[in-house]
């Protein structure tokens, strides 16, 4: 399984850029931004849970699983 982010697809939902996101919640903008292109391995604890809050979504709904082709 491969986990990816789903910010774009609500931010885009939303209609917010990823600058604005990342003043709203008070986050580095480097590290919104590579949640954004799907460029994390590792996700911190304080940005899902802000990200979370600003959206009104889950950490499950932040994240996307696909399976991996055999």
């Amino acid at each position: 399984m491969i986990l990816r982010s789903n910010l774009k697809a609500l931010a885009e939902a939303r209609g917010v850029s990823i600058r604005e996101i990342a003043r709203s919640i008070d986050y580095r903008f480097d590290s919104v931004r590579a949640m954004y292109n799907d460029e994390m391995e590792r996700y911190p604890r304080d940005l899902l849970a802000k990200l979370c809050d600003y959206f009104g979504v889950t950490v499950a709904e932040l994240f996307v699983i696909e399976k991996e082709k055999c």
